[in-house]
């Protein structure tokens, strides 16, 4: 938590009812040393407040008590904030010289125009505030010193706002325990209009039309406790309301609208009998609670959406350990993604099984749930798309935030540009960092029409309505994403689009469209298709990710005493470069219950420690393994003489650049290595035949990468200290789960949230 010390001398607060009152309560809890008075129309709401204790004198009067006060809060209803200021402008010159002015109003354009008003100009040293917290009850005697803890406060300062007076409120709110945050101040009127104004206004008039009912005393006998959280709200301050909803009138009646607009789908859809379209709408509603409640742990608000970052979320890894017993990590990623994409796309219901629960996934199910699709689950992973064919999807209301997904990203950059009409595609720190000019610049050959940010970077402004043609592309970096992307719009462009490739990638698009009846052909390098077709649903079953994999696969192989198996891991042809490249290195790697499912093979892989050789890595093999390299270094430091990669300028324009994150994670281990533009050399230790360890422990700044998090916690087992790693919130994106199983089969890893400094 932030931690802040309230300089002020007197502490004035104009309105001494919840709000007002709460916070004196707060600041008197936290030690402040200062002076609180407060000034209320009501003489005896000033006897109690003395009473309790929380504050040190008042008046119902402003003007003895303005003097020599170094801060003033403004916590009268919005209405009344007009009066206030009009007096208040009177008054300053007797208060402290550089006091400063804050509110706690609702809404905040109405009380900015009122300052306006009394002072002319919108004074630098006022600090326009909201916090949001509050009760149905409401008085002195309703103060509360928690109120505003774990609450959050907007402030919304201006371009000319004193930089000093902005750090005092500042302080004030987050002495009180509060998540203060900026804001523009037509955006909180518009935001609050839809998460505060808008819900108490729903509620005062349900239960004012259920009141005034014949049968209203069984009404409100019968009813059950959602009635009741929901109706709870009903029980506010109605001078209170009324004033909020006056003062922000505009933003309500907009919120209003677009509420009503969804009540009239909502009630056709019950009329008509529609269950799919009342089945999206229910489903939609329910996950998006639970999806954007899991990402506002994590977000600020900025440029309008959110953006994710670390929530100091670290690893602790004991060194030693084995690695044995039976076990199957989670669902394929890239499969998980395009089950979704297709299914979403395709006429019919498609079931899915094994579907990854990550939040990279996760976003991509919520981005089709906001383009009108209806998906249930996931459920113990399993999903049911209800289809809306290949021209079924609808507009969404805003930005599509897609996350860490790289994938997502670029994958629905292809399918978006061939919609008819506009999209924005947005994500987290991490993926605005990343490189999207590689599949825009394509796609505008084809003919469609992309913004992207400085550099080629998200967010990616999709303009629908074009016609696209099919194109012949020579990729000039082999990437399964650009290829994926190309072949997804060339359904729906004009002519055959052609994608050739330098060098193998992972086929996990063309087998899926081929097993949804769109018809992929391949020959050697080439994969093309023909815009026009149609998906047909069908059943999915996604393989457990081998890149997930890597990780158990690396750390069995590295431990004397291992032995270790993972069930129904995805071997398709095209990700077997860790497999491949283990077994050069002397690795035990053993496969059976070879089969296919859903045109993906899979098999179970034992692995057991055998001592491994550094090797030079085949170039044919980088394509292959380009996701597991992480993991591989750690192979690498724990084989016995150098191991050399290069060909891999690809692991550059990861979520991190992902050679440099592993090398300066390796050096401060103390493993030697040497980097080069497109690779690197490891070496290994000089004898991995004992049970001692190979290098020592350390400090690993994961950058927020999930997998350079996940590689350097493989490598405390053969570490010679602990090996603590920072940043690791996002291994969520990928790998649900991964401290629990690393337990599981042997590690001694821990997980540390650390409080915000």
């Amino acid at each position: 938590m932030q931690q802040a010390v309230v300089d002020e001398a007197r502490i004035l607060i104009v309105g001494l009812g919840l709000i007002g009152g709460s916070l004196a309560a707060a600041l008197k809890a936290a030690g402040f040393a200062g002076e609180i008075v407060a000034c209320d129309r009501d003489a005896d709401e000033i006897a109690r407040g003395i009473e309790m204790g929380i504050i040190d004198g008042g008046d119902t009067r402003l003007a003895p008590l303005v003097e020599d006060s170094t801060l003033i809060v403004l916590a009268v209803p919005v209405l009344a904030m007009d009066g206030v200021m009009h007096e208040l402008a009177g008054l300053l010159e007797r208060a402290a010289p550089q006091v400063v002015v804050t509110d706690v109003g609702s809404t905040k354009a109405a009380i900015r125009d009122c300052a306006r008003r009394a002072f002319g100009k919108l004074p630098t040293n006022l600090v326009l505030g909201h916090p949001i917290a509050g009760s149905e009850k409401s008085g002195v005697a309703a103060s509360n010193p928690d109120l505003y803890r774990h609450h959050k406060v907007i402030l919304t300062p201006q371009a000319d706002t004193d930089t000093q007076a902005l750090v005092r409120v500042r302080a004030l709110w987050v002495a009180c325990g509060a998540e203060v945050l900026e804001m523009d101040i037509e955006r909180h009127d518009q935001v609050l209009a839809r998460t505060s104004h808008l819900p108490h206004l729903l509620a005062f008039s349900l239960v004012d039309t259920l009141a005034r009912q014949d049968e209203r005393l069984e009404i409100f006998r019968y009813a059950a406790g959602g009635f009741r959280d929901f109706t709870r709200i009903a029980g506010s301050d109605p001078v209170m309301w009324r004033d909020i909803f006056l003062a922000n009138r505009e933003a309500v009646l907009t919120a209003l609208d677009d509420f009503e607009a969804g009540v009239a789908r909502l009630r056709e859809a019950v009329a008509t009998s529609d269950g799919d379209s009342m089945l999206a709408t229910f489903d939609r509603a329910s996950h998006a609670r639970q999806y954007f409640d899991t990402l506002l742990k994590k977000t600020s608000y900025q440029a309008g959406y959110q953006t994710m970052e670390s929530n100091n979320l670290r690893y602790r890894v004991r060194p030693g350990g084995r690695v044995s017993g039976r076990i199957r990590v989670p669902g394929d990623k890239s499969v998980s993604h395009r089950s979704i994409m297709l299914g979403a796309l395709a006429e019919g219901i498609t079931e899915v099984k094994g579907f990854l629960e990550g939040e990279d996934s996760l976003a991509t199910l919520q981005a089709f749930r906001e383009m009108g699709v209806a998906i249930e689950g996931p459920h113990q992973g399993r999903v049911t798309i209800h289809g809306v064919g290949m021209h079924g999807l609808k507009a969404p209301s805003g930005p599509l935030y897609v996350g860490n997904a790289g994938t997502a990203m670029r994958l629905f950059a292809g399918l978006l540009a061939g919609q008819a009409f506009d999209t924005e595609l947005t994500g987290d720190a991490s993926l605005t960092k990343r490189p999207m000019g590689r599949v825009a610049d394509p796609l505008r050959q084809m003919g469609a029409v992309i913004e992207t940010a400085e550099g080629g970077r998200p967010p990616l402004k999709i303009k629908g309505g074009q016609t696209l043609k099919g194109i012949t592309y020579d990729m000039p970096m082999a990437s399964a994403q650009v290829k994926s992307c190309l072949l997804l719009a060339g359904m729906y462009a004009e002519g055959e689009t052609r994608v050739r490739e330098p060098a193998p990638t992972r086929d996990h698009t063309e087998r899926m469209l081929n097993g949804f009846g769109y018809r992929v052909e391949r020959r050697g390098d080439t994969a093309w298709l023909q815009g026009g077709g149609k998906l047909a649903a069908g059943p999915i079953d996604v393989p457990s990710d081998i890149s997930s994999a890597t990780f158990f696969l690396v750390a069995a192989a590295i431990t004397p005493g291992s032995d270790l198996t993972l069930e129904h891991v995805g071997i398709n042809p095209t990700r077997i470069g860790v497999i491949n490249i283990l077994k050069l290195m002397g690795a035990d790697l053993e496969l059976s219950n070879e089969h296919e499912v859903g045109g993906e093979p899979v098999a179970d892989i034992r692995v057991r420690y055998a001592p491994l050789q550094g090797i030079e890595i085949p170039q044919d093999q980088v394509p292959l393994a380009i996701d597991e390299f992480p993991a591989l270094f750690i192979a690498a430091a724990n084989a016995q003489g150098v191991t050399r990669l290069r060909g891999a300028e690809e692991l550059r324009v990861k979520e991190s650049d992902r050679i440099q994150a592993m090398a300066d994670g390796l050096t401060a281990l103390g493993v030697d290595n040497t980097v080069v533009a497109d690779g690197i050399d490891i070496v290994g230790c000089r004898d991995n035949r004992g049970d001692g360890p190979n290098y020592g422990g350390g400090r690993i700044d994961s950058l927020g990468d999930h997998r350079i998090a996940m590689a350097f916690t493989v490598a405390g087992l053969r570490a010679g200290g602990e090996i603590v790693i920072d940043d690791c919130a996002n291994v969520a994106t990928s790998f649900p789960g991964f401290v629990e199983l690393t337990r599981s089969v042997g590690m001694q890893v821990d997980e540390d949230r650390q409080e915000e400094a």
